[in-house]
């Protein structure tokens, strides 16, 4: 098939722009093996990717199949009630364009998501279309993101995940109360049903893998990510952060992405007018990160006085002001659990720590050289040469000698910080 640019020219205008809602499109954490004649990037950890000034991904054709939708979600600008313009690929379109963008570098791969056109199982069907198109016609080995279709059959979805990298199921809201309230065609037992049979067949292809079954097809080898919109409702960072916790554990998502809710044209009056919490969502991020990589238990990060994260300050420092009964913490003598709950201490240079204990005493100067913020760290950890007196300080004036300096943050600082491991 010929690609008519010019007829696909506005499609694509209108379906890459309308794809930008969607954060979950994270890249890394899948190979591929390239095959004889076949085409796309297969080396490193998957897809390398930058974000644009509003957050999306680059390197990757994000595009709807469609924006035409027969549900009514009041957060979503292509709800059925909007008088946005619509537009609508057929699979064979998103092929040549997938194909055409690759061998012009302007991409290394694919993420696609779609209204829902007639049906669930129908749309699931043309999304899997062009993931199988790409792969066996084509022998596409670069990266390829396929969102699984609210309420579509288990059968699809399986199907779905032996094409694609990695697959998502988005959950949008924290609990039902609140898509009852703006998607109530939509229900939170769909989404985590999908992320269960996802779940269960990314194990077993593991362990068919494992056990080096000779023709044991790889299934969504990027495992599997969702998506949740922050503030269009009354739901707390509590909440949130009580539900990616318990998705984390349930279904081992990859990725659990924070979406601020944007105002849309002709919103409904219920939902929020003013500009998107960003900084909120920057810190759901470094929560969530707290979680995934510190040890630390939702339940830590808010309490029943303060149910929402703290905008002024990072997650973990916060937690450090209202726990000061644990520090000064000595990073000669100290646990790894210990060292990773110090403010500015992130995963890396806890390691190289506990690498240079059995050779060193660690000075103040050695945190220096690890390019520890020290502004923030020096008040919670003793040394060889440092034993502070923050139990002297009032927790406020504490508090206001560590923050860091205020400043605008765009949805790129956002993307940026909640890829930083240095917390």
């Amino acid at each position: 098939m010929a690609i008519q640019w010019d007829n696909l020219k506005s499609k694509l205008s209108i379906l890459a722009d309308a794809a930008k809602y969607d954060a979950s499109c994270s890249s890394s954490g899948s190979q591929r093996k390239r095959e004889n004649g076949g085409m796309g990037n297969v080396e490193g950890m998957g897809i390398c990717h930058s974000y644009a000034p509003d957050g999306r991904c680059i390197s990757l054709l994000k595009i709807l199949m469609t924006n035409f939708c027969i549900f009514d979600c009041k957060y979503c600008i292509n709800r059925v009630s909007s008088d946005v313009k619509r537009a609508r690929f057929m699979p064979e379109e998103i092929v040549q364009l997938t194909l055409e963008f690759y061998r012009r570098n302007y991409i290394e791969g694919l993420f696609l998501s779609s209204g829902i056109i007639k049906s669930s199982d129908e749309t699931m069907e043309q999304l899997i279309q062009v993931a199988k198109s790409l792969r066996l016609e084509h022998k596409f080995q670069g990266y390829i993101h396929l969102k699984v279709v609210a309420g579509a059959s288990e059968e699809l979805i399986l199907k779905a995940g032996l094409w694609a990298d990695r697959v998502s199921a988005n959950i949008e809201m924290p609990v039902q109360a609140d898509l009852n309230l703006l998607a109530p065609a939509k229900t939170i037992s769909d989404a985590t049903t999908s992320m269960q049979q996802i779940a269960t067949r990314v194990e077993e292809a593991k362990e068919d893998q494992k056990k080096k079954f000779a023709k044991a097809p790889r299934f969504a080898p990027a495992g599997q990510t969702t998506q949740m919109i922050v503030g269009a409702t009354e739901s707390t960072d509590s909440v949130i952060l009580d539900q990616s916790q318990s998705l984390y554990k349930k279904y081992s998502l990859r990725r659990v992405y924070y979406s601020a809710y944007s105002p849309i044209p002709h919103a409904d009056a219920f939902l929020p007018r003013g500009e998107p919490s960003l900084i909120r969502e920057n810190r759901l991020y470094q929560a969530d990160w707290l979680v995934r990589f510190y040890k630390f238990d939702a339940s830590e990060l808010t309490n029943a006085e303060a149910p929402n994260l703290p905008l002024d300050i990072d997650p973990k420092t916060a937690w450090a002001l209202r726990n000061r009964h644990a520090f000064p913490v000595n990073v000669n003598t100290a646990t790894r659990e210990e060292l990773l709950r110090i403010p500015g201490f992130g995963v890396k240079n806890v390691e190289r720590i506990l690498q240079m204990r059995p050779f060193k005493k660690i000075s103040l100067m050695d945190i220096a050289k690890l390019r520890i913020p020290l502004k923030r760290a020096r008040f919670f950890i003793v040394t060889t040469d440092h034993n502070p007196d923050a139990f002297l300080i009032d927790a406020n004036d504490l508090k206001e000698r560590i923050k860091p300096e205020e400043k605008q943050m765009s949805l790129f600082d956002v993307k940026l910080s909640a890829a930083s491991g240095d917390l």
